[in-house]
């Protein structure tokens, strides 16, 4: 196995280093006609692209381009990024708020509070308890899950919920209904563990089929439920073939090849293009313990291809087939975490203790499977965004529909997408992207399916 020397960061050397070098961050409107560019040059250190990119989603830009090159003491990236319309970034706080996370005195918990309109992800809401949850995946679990929490008097202020081969894994910040803060009653959080443990765990007697972990700090969502899945191994999928759920046309075509001169592997990735795309494969390859040194990003219309120039943590390169074949197995079930081909739910409500029950409730009622959830709250108003597909996985029909909108319309604002991958749909995304997010202003649009 190729081996290449790995240099060794110390901390104090790193603070002087960035002290007498700090980064430097370009915004810039003008080099090209139809996006915004981002520079970032700045002291190489393990992890910095992982957090440049973190921060990039979180705003949720469109990384159209990007070109990576960090080989030796110094960190040099460019990002070509449109918002979610496709339009350069001109808001002056946003901008400001680019310059000063990513520059000198970025990377603190204060400017990552900050953070203009972010909802999901990094979160910058008051006193919370956070519930992590991983286990195997049935109709109606959320609703379950969530009736729980209702019942204990917990309400849901942020959740995400990913489901993938067969694994469900959810973040829920909740806090207590009375109080609105976080719940720190070890005997309430004991009950409220061992219900949610019993649900996860079904009829399987065995312990490791579920997981519940409670935190009172911060984590960022989307890393967090990669982290929970890679761990849970859902990569090997249990026997499900991903063709089940997936159509050819989200199928990536991941390779790994060996570059001989300079000593690396390759890493190339094509697929159907999507947000946060960079962030999933970035965010991967470091919690697989890989160093991206360098990287090229593009998009041609819906179809993305990315190639990375990695090795692993200790020099070595990628040089046996079974290394090669659990990279590509990872980066496939990372990018698929987030495909969502179901029914887009959009449903906006004054927020109370048990609203997630109920919708989850009514959605299990007529027959439907939630595959992705979001939830947000925008001061008194939820948000709550749902993917879904019948209990056999099909697409939902007409008549489902109807039925939701009778019995949720009366209390709740819904806004229905179909299908995109339904040939209405795709036939419109051609000339666009795949926009996937969780946005208050959307559901302010009378959107009819």
């Amino acid at each position: 196995m190729a081996k290449v020397c790995w240099p060794y960061f110390d901390p104090e050397y790193e603070n002087l280093s960035v002290r007498i070098n700090p980064p430097r961050v370009s915004v810039d409107n003008t080099s090209c006609s139809d996006c915004t560019v981002v520079k970032v040059d700045s002291v190489n250190k393990p992890g910095i692209l992982l957090e440049v990119v973190q921060i990039l989603t979180d705003l949720d830009f469109i990384i159209t381009k990007a070109y990576v090159s960090s080989d030796g003491g110094w960190f040099m990236d460019v990002f070509h990024v449109t918002d979610q319309q496709g339009k350069k970034i001109t808001d002056v706080k946003t901008i400001d708020y680019i310059e000063r996370v990513l520059g000198p005195k970025g990377h603190t918990t204060d400017g990552m509070k900050n953070c203009p309109g972010k909802r999901v992800g990094v979160h910058s809401f008051g006193n919370h308890t956070a519930i992590e949850l991983i286990g195997r995946d049935r109709p109606g679990l959320l609703s379950e899950i969530s009736a729980v929490l209702a019942n204990l008097h917990f309400n849901v202020t942020v959740a995400e919920v990913w489901t993938h081969n067969r694994r469900i894994a959810c973040v829920l910040y909740v806090n207590d209904d009375i109080t609105s803060g976080a719940v720190d009653d070890p005997n309430r959080l004991s009950i409220m563990e061992e219900q949610l443990k019993h649900i996860l765990r079904g009829r399987e007697d065995d312990d490791n089929v579920a997981r519940t972990s409670f935190s009172m700090g911060f984590t960022h969502i989307d890393r967090r439920l990669h982290q929970m899945l890679f761990a849970d191994r859902d990569y090997e999928g249990g026997g499900v073939t991903t063709e089940v759920d997936y159509p050819p046309s989200f199928k990536p075509k991941i390779t790994v090849e060996r570059c001989e001169e300079k000593g690396y592997s390759v890493v190339t990735v094509r697929c159907k293009d999507r947000a946060k795309l960079m962030f999933d494969i970035v965010c991967t390859l470091t919690d697989m313990q890989y160093v991206v040194f360098h990287a090229n990003i593009s998009s041609n219309g819906p179809h993305a291809s990315q190639e990375y120039f990695i090795r692993h943590m200790d020099g070595c390169t990628l040089d046996t087939e079974g290394e090669k074949e659990r990279v590509v197995k990872c980066l496939e079930a990372a990018i698929h975490r987030r495909v969502s081909e179901g029914l887009s739910l959009e449903l906006c409500a004054k927020d109370r203790c048990g609203l997630l029950s109920e919708v989850t409730r009514i959605l299990r009622e007529n027959g439907l499977s939630v595959r992705r959830a979001g939830v947000s709250t925008v001061g008194e108003r939820a948000v709550n965004v749902f993917y879904v597909r019948d209990a056999y996985g099909n697409p939902v029909d007409a008549k489902t529909i109807e039925a939701l909108r009778k019995e949720i319309g009366h209390t709740m604002m819904l806004n229905v997408k179909k299908d995109p991958a339904s040939a209405k749909a795709a036939e419109a995304e051609t000339s666009g992207w795949a926009k996937t997010s969780f946005f208050f202003g959307n559901l302010l649009e009378k959107f009819l399916a």
